[in-house]
Order: C-alpha cells, then sequence, then structure tokens
C-alpha cells in the first residue's frame, strides 16, 4: 500500500509502501477515492504556525511528530469492516466523506459533540494518518458520512474548506443572513464560505481579496461586490457590515475587518497566516463587538453541510483533480496560490479521475 509520508517537518513528502491494513474492533477501512490539499497541510508541512514577534507555535506541541500521512479532506470507498463495526456489510462498496476531526471521545469537548475541539484530538492527516495514501482506517463508521450523488472530489473538500465555511458563519447572529456579510479571502475558504452562504439566504456578501483573479471569480459566483482591500481609501468601507469572517488572519486583515464591522457586530476570524496585534480593549466593550475563532464544524455540522449538497443547494465549484503522485507539487501550487478554486488528489482507481 502506498502513501505519502512527512518524514521530516519542511521537506518533501516521501512515498512509501506500507504493508495492507486490516480493520479491528469498530474499525472500518476505506480506499481513498479523493484527497483535497489545503492550508492546513502547508502548515503542518511547514512544522509551526507563526505566532508573530519571532515566536513560533511547533506542530509537536499538537502531538504531531513524523511520519505522519497527511490529508483530511477525504472521500472514499468502504472496503473492510472491523469485527465490532457499527455498519451493515450491506454498505461496503459505497463513497462515503470521511469526518477527520475526531477526538478522544473521553473529554468535555467531545461528550458535547464538539470534538473537532477535543482536548487530546485524534484527527486525520494530523496526529493519525490521513488521506495522501491508497487506504486509511477510520476508528468507527459513525465518522462516514453518505454522499449521495454528489461528485467524491467535490464532496471531499467539505470535509475541511466547506466545513469550516459552514463552522464559521453558524457563528454569526442567528439573524445575520438579512445584513451585509464581508468575506476576507477568495481563495477556496472563501469561495465556499460564498456558495454556504447564498444556500443559507445571505442577501448581501462583499468579497475582499488583493488578488484580481479572486474578486472575478467572486462576482460570478454570486458576490454582491469584490474589492480590493489594498486600495480601499478612506471610510468608505468602515462600520459597513454586520459580519466579517477572516480566511486570511494576520495582522493586516485583522485591522481591515474590524475597521469593516459595525457597530454589534461580529468578526470571525479562520486564518491562521500567522503574526500578532496590539489590540485596545475599551472600544471592544464601547462598541460593542464581538471577536470569535473558529476551528473546523462538529460532524453534525458536516451531515447537515452535505444535507444542503445531496439536495442541490449548493453550486459546484471549481474542482481541479491531480493524480496522488502529484502530491508535493500540488501542495507547492497551493501555497503559491497557483489554484483558482479546490486542488484534490485523485486515485486512478476512482469513478472522479480525470487524466486531463
Amino acid at each position: 500500500m502506498d502513501n505519502y509520508t512527512l518524514t521530516e517537518f519542511g521537506r518533501p513528502l516521501v512515498m512509501q509502501c506500507e504493508p495492507e491494513l486490516a480493520p479491528r474492533g469498530t474499525e472500518v477501512l476505506i480506499e481513498v477515492s479523493c484527497c483535497g490539499v489545503c492550508q492546513t497541510d502547508l502548515s503542518i508541512k511547514k512544522g509551526y504556525y507563526d505566532l508573530g514577534g519571532g515566536k513560533k507555535y511547533s506542530m509537536r506541541d499538537r502531538g504531531m511528530v513524523p511520519p505522519i500521512v497527511l490529508g483530511h479532506e477525504i472521500s472514499g470507498r468502504l472496503v473492510a469492516l472491523g469485527p465490532d463495526a457499527a455498519i451493515s456489510e450491506d454498505q461496503i462498496g459505497r463513497t462515503f466523506v470521511v469526518y477527520p476531526w475526531i477526538g478522544c471521545g473521553q473529554c468535555v469537548m467531545c461528550k458535547e459533540g464538539d470534538e473537532n475541539l477535543c482536548l487530546s484530538p485524534q484527527f486525520l492527516g494530523l496526529q493519525r494518518p490521513g488521506g495522501h495514501a491508497e487506504r486509511i482506517i477510520v476508528p468507527h463508521a459513525r465518522y462516514l458520512v453518505d454522499i449521495g450523488n454528489v461528485d467524491p472530489a467535490l464532496a471531499a473538500t467539505y470535509a475541511c474548506s466547506g466545513l469550516t465555511s459552514y463552522g464559521a458563519l453558524s457563528k454569526l447572529a442567528p439573524q445575520a443572513h438579512k445584513a451585509p456579510l464581508l468575506l476576507i479571502g477568495g481563495g477556496g475558504l472563501g469561495q465556499s464560505a460564498l456558495n454556504i452562504a447564498k444556500a443559507l439566504g445571505y442577501k448581501s456578501v462583499v468579497v475582499a481579496d488583493v488578488d484580481r483573479t479572486k474578486r472575478e471569480i467572486a462576482v460570478a459566483a454570486g458576490a454582491t461586490k469584490a474589492l480590493d482591500p489594498s486600495s480601499c481609501v478612506g471610510e468608505d468601507f468602515a462600520g459597513q457590515f454586520a459580519s466579517v469572517i477572516d480566511f486570511v488572519g494576520n495582522a493586516a486583515t485583522y485591522e481591515f475587518g474590524l475597521k469593516a464591522l459595525r457597530r454589534g457586530g461580529r468578526y470571525v476570524i479562520v486564518g491562521l497566516s500567522g503574526g500578532e496585534i496590539t489590540q485596545a480593549l475599551p472600544p471592544i466593550s464601547l462598541r460593542p463587538i464581538s471577536i470569535i475563532g473558529s476551528l473546523t464544524g462538529s460532524l453534525d455540522d458536516l451531515r447537515a453541510l452535505l444535507d444542503l449538497a445531496k439536495a442541490g443547494k449548493l453550486k459546484s465549484m471549481d474542482i481541479e483533480r491531480q493524480p496522488r503522485s502529484a502530491t508535493n507539487d500540488a501542495l507547492d501550487r497551493v501555497r503559491d496560490g497557483k489554484v483558482r478554486g479546490r486542488l484534490v488528489l485523485v486515485s486512478r482507481k476512482s469513478e472522479a479521475y480525470d487524466p486531463e
């Protein structure tokens, strides 16, 4: 069984041949059809998050020690069951999205259904082997979400970029869809959030990105407007938005997003580009505004998102497919911003494979 493994932080992934896997207990075995590539993979490969001021947060502090098989946006075919698996054998052969944000099952966050916030995570592609492999072990069948007739390559992206966008939108005020929403970052996450926001009934969605092509994509996808934050002059955008979601997450986008927020608004930070800021405290109460962090989403969130997709309420995104053998090239292209939408690595055995 071949996989692409990070053997050392900061180095290219290495193709390795490992023994075949056999599920035990409640485990199930998935033959990977598709695995998306995202910014989280790049952060793991680099080995740290930039905290600003010369400080770094090491991936080792998150329980990640090479060798690591990356990849957490996974769709695949169920091929084998452990003896105690909680799924019937007639499901073998069906394709599922795999929920990757698996917790310990014992901490308070897991017991409340928020495994993505687990204190001792066992996330696929981070602490556990992920989807840059022919096959993976999933510890329980409850992490398998039926994709129906959704394209497996598109469905795979819902496990992270789609789920992260959905989770961020769920942190806005209940009536937020009636007021202007600003999305900072028009890449894969921003495009996903725009798509989901439109499906959830948001009427006015503005996308901010310094890249002209991404702004054009946003407008074509239904954004009310797309703007270049580097050329916004004066107060023409200040205080105009009830909600801001920042998919970049650096000092410049923080300053821009907070300025764009109107009184009583909510600013949700998703991106992990890094850095640090100095924040005056009184304006937070005096405006008053909410600053909220968001990390992926729950298993229930993923099921709800797939329900939207299966009901035809989500538009198809621009998905570029590459074979798994192009893993390192795919990571480099995402790092360099050379992907229009989402880039997905596809098994040659998958129905989603397209050599073109």
